[in-house]
């Protein structure tokens, strides 16, 4: 039996109390980001210089480079990868092996990172594979597949077959029909687990740590080594714009997503 009352005050202190735990210290980051002052516990007024100065910082220059160019490669490939993945768990739906194939799928999203990139170091070092900025894009693509199968197989369940049944009636083989019929259908669901990859790849830090070699730092990478010497409102100004990129990516899925939602409701 539910209450007609709003929430009491316990409920909206906890709110306010998870909510504060959570985005007050990303709030005191950004806030100190145009903080002019070179400390970053004293506020000296408002400056937009360590934006001016990360800018300029050849060195996370070249590591936002990397990161970019890592973060787009591996997550075009774990799109391909996820769909091909999902199309076997939604296409096929008993063939030997199907329950440890879907268990090796989603692995990689409950294990713990360090474990991946130890397991993936091994593997490089045991195959002769110099460690660089490919071997980075594989084990990248490597953990965000899971996600991106995930994301394009709950769009894939939803798709009804008769469209591709109707096409291949008129003529169409299989596979012309689902490249012409299915794929434009569940191309929101691509488009939000490309984001999503791109997003996981470009702020990871542990898996890069362990697959990176001489020349391929990713800017994760260049913002922990500086933070050993301490923090500055520059490393403020680099974590902000990394924000607001994540941000971005989240809300152009969050209105991908939706879109899709509403075309297929429209579509039964």
């Amino acid at each position: 039996m539910s209450s007609s009352h709003g929430p009491s005050w316990f409920n909206r202190l906890s709110i306010l109390v998870v909510m504060a735990f959570l985005y007050l210290p990303i709030i005191i980051l950004v806030i100190f980001s145009f903080n002019r002052s070179r400390l970053v516990t004293v506020w000296g007024g408002f400056s937009t210089e360590w934006y001016a100065s990360a800018l300029s910082n050849v060195s996370l220059l070249d590591g936002a480079r990397v990161s970019f160019m890592v973060a787009g490669i591996s997550a075009t490939l774990a799109t391909f990868l996820g769909l091909l993945a999902a199309l076997v768990m939604v296409r096929i739906r008993r063939f030997r092996g199907r329950r440890l194939f879907s268990g090796l799928l989603t692995t990689p999203m409950v294990m713990p990172e360090v474990v991946l990139g130890v397991a993936l170091l091994l593997m490089f070092v045991t195959l002769g594979i110099d460690r660089g900025p490919v071997t980075i894009t594989l084990a990248h693509a490597t953990f965000t597949m899971c996600f991106a199968a995930v994301v394009i197989q709950s769009r894939l369940t939803e798709l009804d077959p008769s469209l591709e049944e109707a096409a291949m009636d008129l003529g169409c083989s299989p596979a012309t029909a689902f490249l012409q019929v299915g794929l434009p259908n569940i191309m929101p669901a691509m488009v939000s687990a490309w984001l999503l990859s791109f997003t996981l790849s470009l702020d990871d830090l542990v898996i890069s740590s362990f697959t990176t070699g001489p020349g391929a730092s990713t800017l994760p990478m260049k913002i922990y080594s500086q933070i050993k010497f301490g923090v500055t409102p520059e490393i403020n100004a680099v974590s902000t714009i990394i924000l607001g990129i994540v941000a971005l990516s989240l809300l152009i899925v969050a209105v991908v997503t939706r879109r899709s939602g509403k075309d297929m409701a429209a579509m039964h």
